[in-house]
């Protein structure tokens, strides 16, 4: 789970780190489409995570014929996003016309966005069977295919963004299509593994979907995708409005700190996702007390890993943005706020690594309601008017910035903790009863 989750850093690292010598715009654009990207995908994503949660609960209760329906469920709901995500195209430009950014990083984006999310049903494809997968407990198979996927699509940026072996130099549309195609290679890979029963093991009788199961997926899986896609929201309405209004160079500085801060983050939620999928099989087996020492035991391994990057944060921040400087006189800007950013950001790594933990555990449980309402209202209640009176109407600058997502993301961690040690968790039923079979 580390490693797959790592490449999906390394990806979103080496876009920023290969456009950067194009220039401040095509940085701010790259990482900036990309975030948002990623914020489009995140609610599908995050509905069809869940089936993670269902295929370690039957897998631990010995129910294979389940597990296999939940894969099925899971590539429904990814056809469905698909279709939408091609629908929505059209959409991409005129939505980013409603935020402030400069006219050159506007059109660039809209460039990388529309290739990016061509692929919206293979990223939420990947993710659901990847996930199934990982509730079987064969976490190879999501790191086999991401290592795939990383291959291709950094070959691919080398080669369309620069230009080389007679394709044409697209920059950042380049860095985009690279991506998408990179996506497409690993779901086709995964897809194919899933028809065939391939890393699973088989399950006797007909398939037999049943609609109650499939609504039931909806019922939980939706409280977690709009849990990320409202909370992302927040944040992403702090890039595109606040950060945006503080300029160019402030804003690739910060999306320069959020690529860094993957190294950190993605591999801990590797760790977070491993630590759900034992506390997931753990409540299907009946054994509902081994949770907490499976929790404890997975958040004192991703503090360590997360604070160990941290510290790096603070005694390196300068190396580290270096990698990313344009070679333009605007580049001594850039360092400097960056530099800053870079080592504040130490300050969440600790809380980060809790709520994380706490929150895929919660998950694990069923308990995608609760963490939902918290999200959402520690996110729009406190964290967007907070950084819009402390940035925009203060005068707080990059500083205010990110000293509001140090605190939100404490506040986080201890509403989870609160939440966890309550033990309201223990109540629900997430597989429910067998209920009325859909047609064959």
């Amino acid at each position: 789970m580390v490693l797959a989750r790592s490449t999906q850093a390394v990806m979103g690292f080496f876009d920023g780190v290969m456009v950067a010598p194009l220039g401040e715009d095509a940085l701010a654009a790259a990482t900036t489409g990309a975030m948002n990207a990623f914020s489009v995908a995140i609610l599908p994503m995050g509905v069809v995570f869940i089936v993670q949660s269902f295929a370690a609960q039957l897998y631990g209760k010995q129910d294979l014929a389940g597990v296999r329906r939940y894969g099925w469920y899971a590539l429904i709901l990814s056809a469905v996003t698909a279709l939408v995500g091609f629908a929505a195209l059209p959409l991409i430009g005129p939505a980013l016309g409603l935020f402030p950014f400069e006219p050159a990083v506007r059109e660039l984006m809209t460039e990388y966005l529309v290739l990016r999310l061509i692929s919206l049903g293979a990223m939420v494809g990947t993710e659901a069977l990847g996930n199934w997968y990982g509730g079987l407990g064969n976490t190879r198979m999501q790191m086999r295919v991401s290592v795939i996927s990383m291959v291709v699509d950094l070959a691919l940026k080398i080669i369309l963004i620069y230009g080389y072996f007679g394709m044409p130099a697209m920059g950042v549309a380049g860095a985009a299509l690279g991506s998408s195609i990179g996506t497409f290679v690993g779901f086709g890979i995964i897809l194919w593994s899933f028809l065939r029963g391939e890393g699973a093991p088989r399950a006797p009788g007909k398939l037999q979907l049943r609609r109650s199961e499939l609504v039931r997926v909806i019922r939980f899986g939706l409280p977690n995708g709009l849990n990320w896609f409202l909370e992302f929201a927040a944040f992403l309405l702090f890039i595109n409005v606040v950060m945006a209004d503080l300029g160019t160079t402030v804003l690739a500085a910060f999306m320069v700190v959020m690529s860094i801060n993957s190294v950190s983050f993605m591999p801990a939620f590797g760790l977070s996702s491993s630590g759900a999928i034992l506390a997931g099989q753990a409540i299907g087996a009946g054994r509902k007390d081994d949770v907490p020492g499976i929790w404890f035991l997975t958040a004192r391994t991703t503090a360590a890993w997360m604070c160990a990057v941290g510290l790096t944060y603070v005694f390196l921040p300068g190396l580290l943005v270096s990698i990313f400087t344009p070679p333009d006189e605007d580049a001594s800007k850039l360092m400097e706020v960056g530099t800053v950013l870079v080592a504040m950001s130490a300050a969440w790594q600790l809380f980060d690594a809790i709520g994380m933990t706490l929150s895929e555990t919660l998950r694990a449980a069923g308990d995608t309601s609760w963490t939902l309402w918290a999200r959402i209202i520690l996110a729009w209640v406190f964290f967007v008017p907070v950084s819009i009176l402390s940035v925009l109407v203060l005068g707080g600058g990059h500083v205010a910035a990110m000293l509001c997502i140090a605190v939100y993301i404490a506040i986080l961690a201890a509403i989870f903790y609160w939440r966890f040690r309550s033990g309201r968790w223990r109540d629900i039923d997430l597989t429910g009863t067998e209920e009325p079979l859909l047609a064959d």
